[in-house]
């Protein structure tokens, strides 16, 4: 885990994916230096002049240039402390904390992986898909949604690698949940995931099944992101661990979920 720091950065654009989710990009100050950010890691953002926001709230990076300063955020309009953060004007301060927690393991070129995100949960996927084919992984990517016009992102993914999609309704790609698509009957080196529980239980299972190893980016409610307020606790085989600090990817090896 590399070092946190707390700075404000520059609202440079401001995308609106669609009526729920915004893609913010930021510019970090030159005083904080070179930044480390590991894919699956996540920053804290200080929400002002919000009354009734009182705590940070944990964003994934999605995407991260050090060479040009840029930090990519995917939020999604989920309460008040979103909303105001979506609705920023170019050029406003951004009170940020992180990186923090840890994030996936990158496998060694030649090998396969999966990776797999469900609605607000491909976020981290996308610096984490760049990453591993930088490395010379053969990556596959899968989406999944209620409808294809939630499926966020698509055109930057198939950059990437291979995508395959689900949707619940079957508008696009295979109809059904993702941990029922047909890109995880096979066997990869690696299987990463983010999303709603249930989704990467799904996927944990399909992985353990055809022997795949598995981590998930767990999504635990998330206070301070320092450990401190231990909101975010996960039950494992080493004990209770926090999932801003020992997390939030885990190997799913080390969970307590019924695989």
């Amino acid at each position: 885990m590399g070092k946190k720091n707390i700075f404000d950065a520059l609202l440079i654009s401001s995308r609106d994916l669609s009526e729920r989710y915004s893609m913010l990009t930021l510019r970090l100050p030159d005083s904080i230096g070179e930044m480390e950010v590991l894919p699956g890691q996540f920053v804290e953002i200080r929400v002002t002049d919000s009354p009734s926001t009182y705590l940070r709230r944990p964003i994934s990076i999605c995407d991260y240039d050090a060479a040009e300063r840029m930090m990519t955020l995917l939020i999604r309009r989920a309460g008040e402390g979103t909303e105001h953060l979506c609705n920023l004007p170019i050029g406003a301060k951004v009170d940020i904390l992180g990186p923090l927690g840890n994030g996936f393991t990158l496998p060694a070129a030649g090998t396969s992986a999966l990776l797999a995100g469900g609605g607000i949960g491909v976020a981290p996927l996308m610096l984490l898909g760049k990453r591993m084919r930088q490395a010379g992984v053969n990556v596959t990517l899968l989406l999944g949604a209620r409808t294809a016009d939630e499926i966020l992102l698509l055109d930057e993914f198939k950059a990437i690698g291979n995508v395959a999609v689900s949707t619940d309704d079957g508008s696009l790609g295979e109809k059904g949940y993702a941990a029922d698509n047909s890109v995880l009957n096979r066997r990869y080196d690696l299987v990463c995931t983010c999303g709603p529980k249930p989704m990467m239980v799904g996927i944990a299972r399909k992985a353990h099944a055809t022997g795949s190893p598995c981590e998930v980016s767990l999504e635990n409610l998330m206070a301070c992101g320092l450990g401190a307020c231990l909101c975010c606790v996960e039950p494992t085989l080493k004990g209770n661990l926090r999932a801003c600090v020992e997390g939030p990817v885990f190997d799913t090896s080390q969970l307590l979920w019924e695989l």
